[in-house]
């Protein structure tokens, strides 16, 4: 990835046990993700611990990670990234929430995050494209992508514009600003990376009555989803 940008990854969580001891924590599984080809500087900031003003200055992108966090029990340091995100979104910043940053960025710009009513989408799914977008270059109108997800977006800030959608969730995709993006599933997951969140789910799948085995089974790579990492890079960020 010829030129490849400096980003800046703000970490909301940490990975599950299984995943974290074979593929390390969330920066790591997002440098996996973007390949040998990228050779960008990734910097990192801790929101939960750390405070983010000034830290994109020296960065061209954010990245926001996923969390087993939850939105809407508005922690202290929800609160202060959310008035940082809305900052940076007014600056034009370009900006990628994953799951939990996804929620994050709905909520920080009007909009509303509760636990999904449609209960907890986990596992590879099957989305489906809504709009035409450069974030989804070259991407087919339905393509399998990895969530792990209780909460969702359940009400849209103003203006922005619903990209993909999921059987559990109608907010798959969703472009906040010109240059600001949230998805919902994981395109930095690969399948390894999903059988490890299934494996730490277990007791809970099986508490809601889900197939843990068929949906361990069934987990898998998601390069058409992955893709979506570089379109950023490419088309929003460049």
């Amino acid at each position: 990835m010829p030129g490849s940008p400096s980003l800046l990854v703000v970490v909301t969580g940490t990975p599950t046990e299984p995943v974290a001891a074979r593929r390390g924590d969330f920066v790591a599984i997002l440098r996996d993700a973007l390949g040998p080809s990228f050779r960008g500087n990734i910097d990192s900031v801790d929101a939960r611990t750390e405070a983010l003003a000034g830290r994109s200055r020296a960065t061209d992108a954010v990245l926001i990670t996923g969390s087993a966090s939850h939105v809407h029990h508005r922690e202290p340091w929800v609160l202060a990234a959310e008035a940082w995100l809305r900052e940076e979104v007014a600056d034009g910043r370009p900006i990628l929430g994953l799951c939990f940053g996804h929620q994050l960025l709905a909520s920080a710009l009007g909009g509303v995050v509760l636990p999904n009513p449609l209960g907890r989408e986990m596992g590879t799914v099957e989305l489906e494209r809504l709009e035409e977008d450069t974030l989804l270059d070259g991407l087919p109108a339905r393509f399998a992508a990895n969530t792990c997800h209780l909460d969702t977006v359940t009400a849209l800030p103003a203006g922005a514009r619903v990209l993909l959608r999921s059987e559990l969730d109608f907010y798959q995709c969703v472009r906040f600003a010109p240059r600001c993006y949230g998805v919902q599933f994981h395109p930095e997951f690969d399948g390894d990376v999903m059988r490890g969140y299934i494996e730490a789910r277990r007791e809970q799948l099986l508490a809601e009555g889900r197939d843990a085995r068929r949906m361990h089974e069934a987990a898998s790579d998601t390069p058409e989803a992955s893709r979506l990492l570089a379109n950023f890079l490419e088309h929003v960020v460049r």
